[in-house]
């Protein structure tokens, strides 16, 4: 038989959600309301989604 191709996963950039200004850390995302603090929304195109739970913010349009 033929071997099967492993697919490579990606590792978390857990250092884009963050932004250091002089002594301060700030997050660029928002926290799930559900979840709380730990779990970042994902910011797409039209919405904002929680990757654990499937809560959604839809962005209103200007």
């Amino acid at each position: 038989m033929a071997k099967k191709k492993k697919n490579k996963k990606k590792a978390m950039q857990v250092w884009k959600l963050y932004q250091v200004s002089g002594n301060k850390v700030e997050r660029k995302n928002k926290f799930c309301s559900k979840c709380g603090p730990g779990y970042f929304l994902a910011k797409h195109k039209d919405r904002l989604t929680c990757g654990k739970c499937s809560y959604v913010e839809f962005i209103s349009k200007k």
